[in-house]
């Protein structure tokens, strides 16, 4: 624990444990990866599922209830299932499955951990790219082994802001508003953007669109990269239906111009 956050530090072995089953996952979708014969389906929801994610959350789920079989599973592609550990896993086995489809490799496999205490563990693991970015309460947060951090400026002229598209943002004034402000806009989106804010080399993601494992990890990774994670109200939370990370001085100014009351 520290001085910051009273809450016990996590195991760094089921840190250890989270990036090795989202590699495994991010390694089987590679061979599903820009092949010509992949098949799309559209889920009830409208979105697009391809035997690769199917794939990946099965042997994700495998893998914890192989060396976990009392813990609690959500995810994506499969029925929640209840533990009795007090540990949960939230997995999105491929987050930007339309990067994937069109042989695009910034999507990423996501694994993340919560216990009696909350978010414990975040894996944001890119294997198009072959990048994974990794956090656990109290232990850090890494990008391939080495120590990262969100970037430190202060104000929205020359801010990069990251976002997964722009058609389905609150309105056009606000993307407007970042523009009149200095910001220059780019949609390198889904879970890779998140990446590119923990890693200090974009200034905001944001998020008016996402489900509860798409956002998970970010609970433990931006805290431990120093940074914010919250919904478009402001609450510290992955189940708000929107999103937002960045650093504490510019969360502010970006809620000003895009958030909710």
């Amino acid at each position: 624990m520290t001085a910051s956050d009273p809450r016990p530090a996590v195991d760094p072995a089921l840190v250890d444990f989270a990036v090795q089953i989202a590699r495994e996952a991010g390694a089987l979708t590679l061979r599903y990866f820009r092949r010509t014969d992949l098949d799309v389906e559209t889920k009830g929801d409208g979105t697009p599922v391809t035997v690769a994610d199917r794939e990946a959350e099965r042997l994700l789920r495998d893998r914890i209830v192989e060396t976990f079989p009392d813990d609690s599973v959500i995810g994506e592609e499969e029925p929640d299932v209840a533990g009795t550990s007090g540990r949960t896993w939230i997995l999105d086995p491929i987050d930007g499955t339309q990067s994937f489809i069109h042989g695009v490799p910034l999507y990423a496999n996501l694994v993340a951990l919560e216990d009696d205490h909350g978010p414990a563990v975040g894996v944001i693991n890119v294997p198009g790219l072959d990048e994974c970015v990794w956090a656990g309460r109290g232990r850090g947060c890494f990008v391939d082994g080495e120590p990262t951090r969100v970037g430190d400026r202060t104000d929205l002229q020359g801010a990069c802001v990251v976002t997964s598209g722009v058609d389905y943002w609150p309105s056009a004034a606000a993307l407007d508003a970042f523009v009149g402000n200095g910001a220059v806009i780019r949609t390198w989106g889904d879970a890779y953007g998140y990446v590119l804010v923990a890693t200090g080399r974009a200034d905001a993601m944001v998020d008016p669109i996402v489900s509860r494992w798409d956002v998970a990890p970010m609970l433990t990774i931006f805290p431990e990269a120093g940074g914010l994670f919250c919904d478009l109200s402001g609450a510290v939370t992955a189940e708000g239906g929107d999103a937002l990370a960045t650093n504490p001085t510019l969360a502010p100014l970006v809620l000003a111009l895009v958030g909710r009351t």
